[in-house]
């Protein structure tokens, strides 16, 4: 064996290096940190051939002074923490000391700063040899620092090689510039790529300011299809812009989330993320949203990983269930215009299950699982429960007769949905009502082949899918029925299901017992590494044990939280509401149209079925106007 020896500087940082810089974007994102950190208003980004040539980042920050620039290159040399106690509630983005000793260990580096006002002073660095040994020397320079690393990975071939095309790696660049451009709206950014401009974002903090760089940054259609989003919590506070379920994407390519000011990528945010979204995103599809969460930097540790990307929260279960419930509700608005909902005047001809006074036609007849419309109890896991939710379900609407959606008129459904017998509708003509106050989706004009409802508004043409509006429909309301209730109805197993589990699934039933209690779910533990299942919840009766449990079991452990349970559950109900709507073909008189309208602009998530599709669309009279060429 070599004896045991210490490694020289130089070799050290390439060490280090292989942590800290990965390609171009990683070198920026660091070199970018050290700017915002210096307390700059304006930072310029210059970058040739995607990042492999020459990588300058330019502030106008505090600087550094001649005295502290030797140990600029040195590894652990920092001015941002001093202790323990530093570290612990660090608020700076850059701490670690390392970042450009490893960079200038890869690359040929070169650092110019004044911490004057006189552009006259300044003082350049360099490293170099195996010691890393620091050379100054006098630059003039204006107030704050320039960095220029070039060549990289020219002295690490094998590194070099694991580059990719330069339209790659600026595209990498550009995501970095993307993501700290993004953090701080008060800063001046550029970003340059062979002398051309990329990116030129002013400064400006307010809401327009921030809404017109997103959309320089991730484009129009971005803000077009994102709501503003502001809510606390004690010490929590919740901030930005959050997709409409409609505006997804087939990739995750526009998620960012910011703690304190650092963008960061951590499970715990992306799962209650996805949970939010659960009941309202198209299968395989990605929410966008800009996202900054704000809270004591002693409760959340970001030195955590090397390139600080990950944190750690002191309460993970508590930061957890703040955005859940933050996005969940935000989310739950998504509805016709539904800031615009309260000012419908009730006098109007909404004739919803909501309107005082006499019930309407629809609110005896319409919004209620029929018998032949839904799906029998008797053929779901837990009838006897599914049996009484349907019966108070039901009581409702006592007056609701045998076929759904079908007031004065003889028609039935035939073996293949299609509308048989004889069907009398109302005149095709407009509610005598003010324009003006209209509401958001205005009032039917008709169906168009039984499938499509027109409806005219203040805007122009609105066109709606009813089966996919009523499915939504009928779906809340069987969820705001269930939830109702008091707890979770339960059934023991006839026969306990033994699970052969690991010993981490063991002491997560055995720490986390009163929350799976509360799901409905009775595991005991029978050994080292067996659980037993001796109930569920009885409308999840006949579902599969073992899968439930550790998906349940594995969230708990990781997040602290499990929606397992609630989306089993949600997925029968969802079941019964498609097979309980109303369907394709089904002729529709214009008051029950206008009360599947009005019920809608009431309804929460409304703007999307129960699988993710859109349930209207609008097309304002300009668009109609472009089609037609008329004032062309």
């Amino acid at each position: 064996m070599p004896r045991i020896h210490v490694l020289d500087p130089r070799l050290a940082n390439q060490i280090a290096a292989g942590e800290v810089v990965e390609r171009p974007a990683s070198v920026t994102k660091e070199l970018i940190e050290n700017a915002i950190d210096a307390g700059s208003q304006r930072i310029e980004v210059d970058i040739e051939a995607g990042g492999a040539r020459l990588i300058k980042i330019r502030d106008d920050g505090i600087g550094i002074g001649e005295q502290d620039l030797p140990l600029a290159l040195a590894r652990h040399a920092t001015s941002k923490i001093d202790s323990l106690e530093d570290l612990e509630g660090v608020s700076s983005l850059g701490f670690r000391g390392e970042a450009l000793a490893s960079i200038s260990s890869v690359s040929r580096l070169e650092l110019v700063s004044n911490a004057l006002d006189d552009p006259r002073q300044g003082w350049r660095v360099v490293a170099e040899g195996r010691g890393m040994e620091t050379r100054v020397t006098p630059a003039p320079h204006p107030r704050g620092t320039s960095v220029s690393v070039r060549d990289l990975f020219f002295n690490t071939p094998a590194r070099r090689k694991f580059l990719r095309t330069e339209k790659t790696e600026f595209a990498h660049v550009e995501e970095a510039f993307r993501r700290q451009a993004l953090s701080r709206y008060d800063i001046a950014w550029t970003l340059r790529h062979n002398q051309k401009v990329v990116h030129q974002l002013p400064p400006g903090d307010t809401e327009a300011a921030r809404e017109r760089r997103i959309a320089s940054l991730l484009g129009n259609n971005f803000i077009e299809h994102a709501r503003y989003i502001e809510r606390e919590a004690g010490a929590l506070r919740l901030s930005g812009w959050v997709g409409l379920p409609t505006h997804s994407r087939a990739q995750a390519d526009q998620q960012y989330f910011f703690v304190n000011g650092r963008v960061v990528r951590d499970r715990l945010v992306a799962h209650a993320v996805r949970q939010a979204y659960r009941d309202v995103l198209y299968n395989g599809r990605h929410p966008v949203f800009v996202l900054y969460l704000t809270l004591d930097p002693d409760v959340v540790d970001v030195n955590v990983h090397p390139t600080k990307h990950e944190v750690r929260f002191r309460d993970g279960r508590m930061v957890h269930d703040f955005l859940y419930s933050s996005l969940h509700h935000s989310l739950a608005d998504a509805r016709p215009n539904a800031e615009d909902v309260n000012a419908v005047s009730p006098s109007q001809p909404t004739a919803s299950l909501e309107t005082p006074g006499e019930p309407a036609r629809w609110q005896q007849q319409g919004m209620a699982l029929s018998p032949s419309g839904a799906p029998s109890a008797d053929r779901h896991p837990g009838g006897e429960r599914v049996r009484r939710f349907m019966q108070g379900y039901q009581a409702l609407h006592p007056d609701h007769e045998e076929t759904l959606l079908t007031p004065q008129s003889t028609a039935h459904e035939g073996p293949f949905g299609e509308t048989q017998g004889d069907v009398r509708e109302a005149p095709l003509v407009m509610p005598q009502s003010d324009p003006t106050s209209a509401p958001p989706l205005g009032f039917a004009l008709g169906q168009l082949h039984g499938v499509y409802i027109l409806a005219q508004n203040v805007h122009g043409l609105v066109l709606v899918d009813m089966h996919a509006a009523h499915e939504r429909i009928v779906y809340e309301r069987m969820k705001n029925q269930l939830a109702a209730s008091q707890g979770v109805d339960t059934q023991p197993l006839l026969v306990p299901v033994s699970l052969a589990a690991s010993r981490s699934e063991v002491a997560t039933v055995e720490s986390e017992r009163d929350a799976i209690a509360k799901l409905g779910v009775e595991l005991d533990v029978a050994g080292p590494e067996t659980l037993l299942v001796r109930q569920l919840p009885a409308m999840l009766a006949q579902a599969d044990p073992e899968t439930l449990v550790r998906e349940m079991l594995e969230e708990l452990a990781r997040f602290g939280r499990t929606h397992q349970v609630e989306a089993r559950i949600h997925e029968l109900l969802s079941t019964m509401a498609c097979h309980g709507s109303v369907r394709a073909n089904r002729r529709l008189t214009l008051d029950e149209m206008n009360a599947l309208l009005r019920d809608m602009e009431r309804t929460e998530r409304s703007d999307q079925c129960n699988h993710g599709r859109p349930t209207w669309t609008q097309m304002d009279m300009k668009a109609l106007d472009r089609l037609f060429m008329r004032g062309q």
